[in-house]
């Protein structure tokens, strides 16, 4: 089940290329169902392995808000690829209005009539040093504030070609 009454949250497993000595990240995008203020934390069994940006924050009603998770890099590797960490992802409604800076601990204790969400997100090791369709969509997905497409739908090639050509001329002029 990926989803709750007050957020839809995908992906639902958190896949991390896993490559020695190399940190990695990965993200997931919540979707508030709602049309109230929903606000979430999440918290991990591994906090210092862990990066969590935003590791708390508010969804406004029929928005989305995308997640990134970056694990340090790792001096050796589980067996069998395995890994035990999960995340928790708790949502609450919240009041209208309700900023980041207002978000307390106080607002994800349980309590009569108070509906807190829970969601147990599980973690998933995928090879990174092996070129694989997966590993590049979650680089991608992990890069939101690099839009690599305008909204018209054309690809922004020009500082991409750019930067190849100015790469490419010291070589030429060197020899």
């Amino acid at each position: 089940m990926s989803t709750g009454d007050l957020l839809h949250i995908h992906p639902t497993e958190l896949k991390f290329p896993f490559e020695l000595k190399k940190q990695s990240s990965c993200s997931m995008q919540l979707t508030n169902k709602s049309d109230k203020y929903v606000v979430f934390k999440v918290k991990t069994t591994n906090p210092k392995k862990y990066c969590v940006r935003p590791n708390t924050g508010v969804v406004m009603p029929g928005s989305t808000c995308r997640v990134t998770f970056t694990m340090q890099a790792q001096k050796e590797a589980p067996p069998d690829m395995q890994c035990k960490d999960k995340f928790l992802l708790q949502s609450v409604v919240a009041p209208d209005g309700t900023t980041t800076k207002d978000i307390t601990s106080d607002m994800f204790i349980k309590e009569d009539g108070k509906v807190v969400e829970d969601f147990k997100l599980r973690v998933l090791y995928i090879p990174g040093n092996l070129p694989s369709p997966v590993a590049e969509e979650s680089d991608e997905g992990c890069s939101p504030s690099r839009p690599s497409v305008f909204e018209n739908g054309n690809q922004d090639t020009s500082l991409l070609d750019a930067v190849s050509r100015s790469l490419e001329e010291p070589k030429e002029k060197s020899f």
